[in-house]
C-alpha cells in the first residue's frame, strides 16, 4: 500500500471514528450511552419547524403561503429547516460559528432526514462562499461544512462554483431590503459550466432575511442553474431577530 493510500485510510477511519464516538449531549452535556449527540429530552425540546410556508419554509400561524412571499418571493424554487431560530437551536448555531466547529455532524443529524423528505429530486450540493480573509479569521466556513458532510451522507455532488468578491457590511441589525443592497453583485460563479442545468441546493446555517441566498440564488440561475434550493438548519420569523437596532 502507498503512502498515499494509507493516509486516505487513516483518515477515513478517524472520520468514522469521530462520527460514532460520543458520550456527552452536545446541548445539555449530560452522559449519552447510545452514541447520540442530543439526548432524547434535549431533542424532544428543540423547537422544530413544523408549520411552515411552502415558499420560503418559514414558520405561519396557518397553512399557507405568508404574506412576505406574496409581496416578494425568494429566488429559491424553496427553502426549508429544520428548526425555528430560537432557544437551544438558536445556540447551537451561534456555538458553531464561533468556534464549536465539531458540531456539524450534530447539526447534519438534524439536516439530513429533511433534506431527503423535502428535496427528494436529485440536486448537486453548494454552499454561501466567503472571502480569502473571513475564513481565515474564523479558520472554516461553516456552511462548507455542513454541505461536505451531507454530500458525503446522501451521495448528493458537491459543487464549488461561486465565490465572495469583497467584504460585506455586518448585517446584524439590517433589514431585508437593507441587506439586498448590501449583497448586491458579492457573489460570482466562476464555473458555470458544473452548474448548467442542474438543481442546486445551498445549504447553509441560518435562514435571517433570504437576502444572502437571494443573491446567490440568482448568481447561480444567470450561470444556468436548472433551480435552486436552500437548507438550512433555523429559520428566524422576525425582522431583526437579534434585536432592534440602535437609535441612529
Amino acid at each position: 500500500m502507498g503512502l498515499n493510500a494509507f493516509l486516505e485510510k487513516f483518515k477515513t477511519a478517524v472520520r468514522r471514528h469521530d462520527e460514532s464516538t460520543n458520550f456527552t449531549c452536545d446541548i445539555c452535556g449530560r452522559e449519552v450511552f447510545g452514541g447520540e449527540r442530543v439526548c432524547a429530552s434535549c431533542y424532544g425540546a428543540l423547537p422544530w419547524n413544523t408549520l411552515f410556508c411552502p415558499l420560503c419554509g418559514r414558520k405561519v400561524g396557518e397553512a399557507g403561503i405568508c404574506l412576505d412571499c406574496k409581496e416578494k418571493p425568494l429566488a429559491v424554487k424553496r427553502a426549508r429547516s429544520c428548526f425555528l431560530h430560537e432557544g437551544e437551536a438558536a445556540r447551537l448555531v451561534v456555538r458553531y460559528k464561533r468556534g464549536q466547529k465539531y458540531l456539524f455532524r450534530t447539526l447534519c443529524d438534524f439536516l439530513e432526514p429533511v433534506v431527503k423528505r423535502e428535496f427528494p429530486e436529485p440536486y448537486s450540493l453548494t454552499f454561501v462562499p466567503m472571502t480569502a480573509k473571513a475564513e481565515k479569521a474564523r479558520s472554516y466556513n461553516q456552511s462548507r461544512l455542513l454541505a461536505e458532510e451531507l454530500a458525503l451522507r446522501t451521495g448528493a455532488e458537491l459543487l464549488s462554483p461561486a465565490e465572495k468578491t469583497r467584504e460585506t457590511e455586518g448585517q446584524k441589525f439590517l433589514g431585508r431590503k437593507e441587506r439586498e443592497e448590501n449583497l448586491k453583485g458579492c457573489f460570482h460563479v466562476r464555473d458555470r459550466k458544473s452548474v448548467r442545468g442542474k438543481r442546486v441546493l445551498i445549504v447553509d446555517d441560518t435562514l435571517t432575511t433570504g437576502a444572502t441566498a437571494n443573491e446567490l440564488a440568482g448568481a447561480l440561475l444567470r450561470a444556468g442553474a436548472a433551480e435552486v434550493g436552500l437548507i438550512t438548519v433555523t429559520s428566524v420569523a422576525k425582522k431583526f431577530p437579534f434585536g432592534e437596532p440602535p437609535a441612529k
